[in-house]
């Protein structure tokens, strides 16, 4: 590595503006998306999206089953174009996540939602994309090209983009408020330091994230990243299931990096981490309800569905700080390419 700025911490940067472009310049298409989808009166929703963008639709999926009542189910691709098997999908909608849109299994899954006579919605950073062109509504991240692998600040706008759809189905003004303050907390988000985590990191060894609702998302994406720009291995748990087994190899400084935000789930997650870390554990939490475990700064947005957004953003400064420390390079990681078209 040389000692040039990388890319990815570039795009992690960018993030405030464009999340500032994505309010300014989506409006239109959200809005249209929201009420189509309010007038289907769908029973029930599928969610289609691999890697960064399965991670999105996991944050989806709280947010319209907490705000709308509405189930989302996150359905295999896999099963259109590899298994060829249909699915009925009557009085459902569809909502595809896909960065670059090109993924040949989102396209055709969302080819057999269409066929069932489901609406179909796709969130991607390329309206110009396959899957864009198949689907009734494309909701345009606009948040220009993204040169490192490691999706950073893709992911956010996604993020920002499910959450503005859900509050603008429901009519959420709390919400919506929330989301155009968003550019703000997102500057001041990455700006934290997080540099505590660091130092208990063993790259040979392996480390939990935790989350629990609209943060287990993030704890997700998380852990991928660790994997992608540290070649650390991280599994995420929700901390309602890393108790009930997953806790028996944790020992003295084993690592736990667990993200709330100001909700529901806030004091029972902090307890799990306060429990975890009386067992020996290193472990970090976004909540200054912690006794035990060390508190991590959080940016909080007025909104408890908003916050998972800002607690990204500060991780992504974190890790690519790391992993340019261990010498390695978060632009390009190794077996790993911008973008993969799973048939």
């Amino acid at each position: 590595m040389t000692n040039s700025r990388s890319k990815m911490r570039s795009e992690i940067l960018e993030i405030p503006h464009v999340a500032e472009q994505l309010l300014q310049h989506g409006s239109g298409a959200v809005r249209s998306a929201a009420a189509a989808l309010r007038d289907s009166d769908p029973a029930f929703m599928i969610s289609v999206a691999r890697g960064s963008s399965d991670h999105v639709a996991t944050y989806f999926k709280y947010a319209s089953e907490l705000l709308l009542g509405l189930p989302v189910a996150s359905v295999g691709p896999s099963v259109a174009s590899v298994y060829k098997r249909p699915l009925r999908l009557t009085r459902s909608a569809c909502v595809a996540v896909s960065q670059s849109g090109q993924s040949p299994d989102i396209v055709e899954m969302v080819r057999v939602a269409q066929s069932s006579g489901a609406p179909t919605v796709a969130i991607t950073n390329n309206a110009n994309s396959r899957l864009a062109s198949v689907t009734d509504h494309t909701l345009a991240l606009h948040a220009g090209t993204e040169l490192s692998v490691a999706a950073t600040k893709t992911f956010v706008t996604s993020a920002i983009c499910a959450i503005w759809l859900v509050a603008e189905w429901a009519g959420d003004e709390d919400l919506l408020s929330a989301l155009r303050r968003m550019p703000e907390a997102l500057e001041k988000a990455i700006a934290l330091d997080w540099g505590e985590v660091s130092t208990v990191l063993d790259p040979h060894h392996s480390l939990y994230c935790l989350g629990r609702g609209p943060s287990y998302a993030i704890s997700n994406e998380a852990a991928l990243k660790f994997k992608e720009v540290c070649q650390m291995h991280a599994e995420s748990y929700s901390s309602a299931e890393v108790l009930h087994g997953p806790v028996s190899i944790v020992g003295d400084a084993f690592p736990v990096v667990a993200f709330t935000g100001q909700d529901a789930a806030e004091p029972v997650l902090t307890q799990v981490a306060d429990t975890i870390a009386q067992k020996g554990a290193a472990v970090f939490v976004t909540s200054d309800r912690a006794r035990q475990a060390h508190v991590l700064p959080a940016v909080r947005t007025g909104h408890p569905l908003t916050d998972p957004i800002t607690l990204i953003a500060s991780f992504y400064a974190m890790v690519e700080a790391l992993a340019v420390a261990r010498g390695l390079d978060p632009d390009a990681p190794r077996h790993l390419q911008k973008v993969t078209e799973t048939v």
